[in-house]
């Protein structure tokens, strides 16, 4: 029942208002009143600990110059605890990441871009590239006046309709991305 190593004691005295009112708190909770008190005082000492790092860090902040990221509390009511674990779920990201990352986009007027979603517009950007590179010496080829071994003109028409299409289709998912923010799930159009 006592915690291992606890030999000690602490006393003090106080009024009988105030031993009445100890005496409530600690049956309200269904403990003792010895328990109540050591609850107390390790709330006391953990919350000054708390302060004492917070204050500490912010001294190593200030004398380095140094930044970080400020730990923010906030209360939600149960429905929209709900919608922040459905919508954050469909990001695949943590409540706190996702609210983070909303609230960033939306003080700084940013749409906000998960990592794996920059991660396939990138990958499509650096096929944009591939392909356009590709057209370039087709058409330096054949402006030179070059026999073309490869596509004819129809199969160029055929590429620049493919790059015009996923240019398109990429412009699309930026704004289903930004639209999808606002409204808090991603519309499928697949």
């Amino acid at each position: 029942m006592w915690p291992v190593g606890a030999s000690q004691f602490l006393k003090a005295r106080v009024s009988p208002d105030l031993k009445h009112q100890v005496q409530r708190a600690a049956q309200e909770q269904l403990i003792t009143e010895s328990m109540w008190l050591r609850r107390l005082v390790a709330a006391a000492l953990n919350s000054r600990a708390r302060s004492l790092s917070a204050t500490a860090e912010e001294v190593v902040r200030r004398d380095t110059g140094e930044t970080t990221s400020a730990r923010l509390y906030v209360r939600l009511r149960p429905e929209d605890r709900l919608l922040l674990r459905d919508r954050a779920a469909a990001r695949g990201m943590r409540g706190a990441t996702y609210l983070s990352v909303l609230a960033r986009s939306h003080l700084r007027n940013l749409p906000p871009l998960p990592k794996d979603e920059l991660l396939a517009l990138k990958a499509s950007v650096a096929e944009l590239g591939a392909i356009g590179r590709n057209l370039n010496q087709i058409a330096r080829a054949a402006n030179q006046g070059g026999k073309l071994g490869g596509p004819g003109r129809e199969d160029l028409r055929a590429m620049l309709k493919v790059a015009e299409a996923l240019r398109d289709h990429v412009k699309a998912l930026l704004t289903a991305n930004e639209i999808s923010w606002k409204v808090g799930h991603a519309e499928t159009t697949h």
